[in-house]
């Protein structure tokens, strides 16, 4: 059985251009199966892009063929790359930070640099601004296929040379662990810089109380006793809990509520945390 293509990019869903990579998948193999993550990534978000796909990677088989196209580089002397995974899979996509979590959180055992003379679409040679088209899925597709392997997707490069983007670390501290808010999801729930497995590695243990305090810089925005349970209804509607996140990092959430609302925090910022031991 072949390898299916699985795809995420920031183009949107009201146009065709989800549709020709889909296309020329197809053109390369007709029985490739297509499968998509998401196509509407804040446009330009290359960190968007790198943590998407730090959570969905694992839950696909060894051997899928996953196409990341958030390119504002398109075009440029930027490295166009197919990763292969530690857990078997690849990425194909720009080397322009989109690697960084998969990085982190599976490993990259080798990358290689598409060689554009023989694994680019032929018929749209004059075309420079639609790499997702032809180069990152008509490569990706030659893989799934087995038209090409691995090693001859183009060369390799040194593991060091990987763009990375700016990362967010947790620490332990002597009762608790420290890290930043980064995001907030549709709900208003916040995602942090903090593993759920440095909870567990700093001793704290579902049912726990736990003191929390958010920063802006040095001004203290909140501080408060949460509950760390396993999920929102532990907790009264409109009450605070803290629970191991989906997409692998802790997360603070109001049950049916906020937490961003509640207590006027800011998307775009990043703030920091502290969760402690009560």
């Amino acid at each position: 059985m072949k390898p299916v293509i699985v795809m995420q990019s920031d183009f949107g869903t009201d146009s065709g251009l989800v549709s020709c990579m889909h296309g020329i998948c197809k053109i390369v193999d007709p029985q490739l199966q297509i499968f998509d993550i998401t196509h509407i990534l804040p446009a330009f978000d290359i960190e968007a892009a790198s943590f998407c796909l730090q959570y969905t990677v694992p839950c696909w088989p060894e051997g899928t063929v996953f196409v990341s196209v958030v390119d504002p580089g398109v075009g440029t002397d930027r490295r166009a790359s197919v990763a292969k995974l530690k857990n078997g899979s690849y990425v194909v996509t720009p080397d322009n930070g989109t690697l960084t979590y998969l990085h982190q959180m599976i490993g990259i055992e080798e990358i290689r640099e598409i060689d554009e003379a023989v694994n680019r679409y032929p018929k749209t040679m004059e075309i420079s601004v639609f790499h997702g088209r032809d180069l990152f899925s008509y490569c990706a597709a030659k893989l799934a296929s087995g038209l090409i392997t691995f090693e001859e997707v183009g060369p390799q490069y040194p593991l060091e040379e990987i763009v990375l983007h700016k990362t967010y670390a947790s620490c332990k501290k002597d009762n608790g662990v420290e890290g930043s808010i980064l995001w907030f999801d549709p709900f208003g729930s916040a995602g942090t810089s903090i593993k759920n497995a440095d909870l567990a590695q700093c001793g704290f243990k579902v049912g726990d109380k736990t003191t929390v305090k958010i920063f802006d810089e040095s001004t203290l925005l909140f501080e408060g006793i949460i509950p760390y349970e396993k999920s929102f209804g532990y907790v009264e509607k409109g009450k605070e809990v803290l629970f191991n996140g989906l997409t692998s990092f802790a997360t603070i959430a109001v049950n049916e509520g906020s937490f961003a609302k509640q207590y006027d925090l800011k998307q775009d910022k990043i703030y920091k945390i502290v969760i402690e031991k009560v």
